[in-house]
């Protein structure tokens, strides 16, 4: 493959925040290349008849268009929109890169509570064998013995600095026990909370037919009434079983659209997101200085780079309009009705709507992210697998979910339906799909099956 082919498909493939690295390093080696300023945007409505920006299969389409003459023309600009912004940078938002540890947070509150400097010892040792989720994982001895020999602790003094950590935020920390982390959480509730007793005595004994939905038998054991039951139910599931996972959260992931999808006066138009990528352009002043000997060979070079930079750039843009102008286009029914409205659609469809090979919209539709009405959703959420109806006609593996979803929603908690139900309901909507295949959905969906769901749902029974 050429050099102009190889960077096309490279940047064909390229996520948004990859993309940005990749111009940048370019706008600093190449004098050639400075940012164009844009003054409109592009933005493509979604019609039926799309035509192709290359015609071929695979790579041979991209390199058609990048052995073409490269000339510099004048482009469309992509900023001028209520999505984007003229500088490149586009307004900032940073997330907290504080990145304090759970350790470093109980240290600190340690250091207020004006504990002398034999607790502080002790109180940092047990800080360090609390784990991530926030439990103690090492026993009284074994803090008795790391702090050694600087300081000889009895059990009860580490036991009565390890009753001040618990007393710390988050709540629940330094627990040895899940059944201690609830308890420790339900202390710090009001004494006059409906259902605390029993809460407290659920925590401490009976977690564990909790966790298996015996709600029947526990009922039985405590002898409560279904009123105080369901008060105790609910103080206990409110408690967070990791409480050092609050402190620990991973940073915020922000998704970058790489277009925009608006229903403007009842039409869907598809528009590229300007803000992701400055429009580049050849700096003229340096180009047309150029002579015809061989003193700037080095420019020369680096202009013909930018060109092909340039070029590589336009094709990603048009294929990527293209692309996800098909796919609004062909889901139209799901922008505005939902998910029980996907059409089925595969690779193979785009591919032949655009005239391009397969392998071209599976680069183009990986790590691409389109902003609707409805949320922002990766390229490759509008592609299922088909299903057949009763009438011949094709329906969406993601509508066939979602229809599961509506039923068992709608169903009766006496009498949860049970996959053969559902596959008789699917039918009766004109689906015919098997009971293992009613179970594949259910359970991709994380949806128990009729019986854990009778169980989880006859509590009070």
């Amino acid at each position: 493959m050429t050099p102009q082919l190889q960077q096309a498909i490279r940047l064909l493939q390229l996520p948004v925040m990859d993309l940005q690295t990749q111009i940048h390093e370019a706008l600093e080696q190449n004098v050639m290349l400075e940012i164009e300023d844009t003054s409109s945007s592009t933005i493509i409505e979604a019609l039926p008849d799309i035509t192709a920006v290359e015609e071929g299969g695979d790579e041979s389409e991209v390199e058609a268009v990048a052995d073409s003459d490269w000339v510099d023309t004048p482009r469309t600009g992509l900023g001028d929109s209520p999505y984007s912004n003229a500088d490149f940078r586009g307004p900032q938002e940073y997330a907290d890169r504080s990145e304090q540890s759970l350790a470093d947070h109980l240290l600190w509150q340690l250091e207020l509570e004006h504990l002398d400097d034999r607790a502080i010892a002790v109180g940092q040792a047990i800080v360090d064998a609390i784990n991530e989720d926030g439990y103690l994982v090492d026993d009284l001895g074994t803090i008795q013995t790391t702090l050694l020999p600087e300081i000889h602790a009895s059990t009860d003094e580490i036991e009565a600095v390890l009753h001040l950590v618990q007393r710390l935020d988050p709540v629940g920390i330094g627990a040895r026990s899940v059944s201690e982390c609830v308890g420790l959480q339900l202390q710090q509730l009001e004494a006059d909370t409906p259902g605390l007793a029993l809460a407290k005595t659920i925590a401490s004994e009976y977690l564990e037919m909790v966790a298996d939905n015996q709600f029947t038998a526990l009922k039985r054991r405590l002898g409560a009434s279904d009123e105080d039951l369901d008060h105790a139910l609910a103080l206990v599931r409110g408690c967070h079983p990791r409480p050092g996972a609050s402190i620990n959260a991973p940073a915020a992931e922000y998704v970058v659209p790489d277009v925009y999808v608006r229903l403007v006066d009842g039409r869907w138009l598809v528009e590229l997101n300007g803000s992701v990528a400055p429009q580049l352009k050849v700096n003229q002043a340096y180009a047309g200085s150029l002579g015809r000997n061989g003193e700037y060979d080095v420019l020369r070079t680096q202009l013909q780079e930018a060109r092909w930079l340039i070029r590589s750039l336009e094709i990603r843009n048009d294929t990527l309009l293209k692309v996800a102008t098909c796919i609004v286009e062909r889901q139209k029914a799901f922008l505005e009705h939902g998910e029980e409205h996907m059409r089925p659609m595969v690779l193979r469809d785009v591919a032949e709507a655009v005239e391009m090979h397969e392998s071209t919209i599976s680069r183009v539709t990986a790590n691409k992210y389109m902003h609707t009405p409805r949320g922002v959703f990766e390229f490759r959420f509008f592609f299922s697998s088909h299903v057949g109806g009763d009438d011949g006609s094709e329906q969406s593996s993601t509508a066939v979910r979602a229809k599961i979803r509506k039923l068992i929603s709608q169903e009766n908690p006496e009498r949860p339906l049970s996959d053969s139900q559902l596959t008789k309901l699917l039918a009766e909507l004109g689906v015919q799909v098997a009971r293992r295949t009613v179970a594949k959905y259910r359970e991709a969906l994380r949806i128990p099956s009729s019986s854990e769901r009778k169980r989880s749902k006859s509590t009070l029974n």
